[in-house]
């Protein structure tokens, strides 16, 4: 990795860090914001000196539409874990198992794995296998595997992606 990319990653964990740090103390006085800075400083020198500092550890990748598509996600992930409840309290539990092939359009790793776990993070859908351009995925209904199959997710997931 050049030098620019190294620092541009750098910067990257080091407002991460410091938002975090900022977020968790609670406390805005100059003193303590300046201890943030300094213990931010540290953690990302020791990350450089330990050389984990990449592409996969600070996804610059990623655009700023994430925020709109983790609302997108949470919404779903409701309406999912209402649909799993009905299955469940059902009294002849009308589940029909289906395992399918998903279309993975992604192109980072990073945009592979957002996918993966999005599909694991809606009840009634497990991602079981990630290949290059397909997800291998067990759905608890085929309705839950119909939902998947449209590509929506797909969709919304390549949208985030810097290409």
């Amino acid at each position: 990795m050049n030098v620019r990319a190294s620092l541009v990653h750098g910067l990257g964990l080091w407002l991460v860090v410091f938002a975090l740090w900022l977020l968790l103390s609670g406390h805005y006085v100059p003193l303590l914001i300046s201890f943030g800075v300094v213990s931010s400083l540290l953690i990302v020198w020791i990350a450089a000196r330990l050389d984990v500092i990449d592409h996969e550890s600070i996804p610059l990748q990623i655009k700023f539409g994430y925020v709109g598509y983790l609302a997108w996600l949470g919404k779903e992930i409701t309406k999912s874990n209402i649909d799993v409840a009905k299955l469940i309290l059902h009294p002849k539990l009308p589940i029909s198992p289906v395992l399918l092939r998903v279309p993975a359009t992604q192109i980072t790793d990073v945009g592979k794995v957002i996918y993966a776990n999005s599909i694991t993070l809606t009840p009634g859908t497990v991602s079981i296998e990630v290949e290059p351009h397909e997800i291998l995925v067990h759905a608890i209904t085929r309705e839950a595997a119909d939902g998947l199959a449209s590509g929506d997710m797909d969709r919304r997931v390549d949208e985030i992606e810097v290409r």
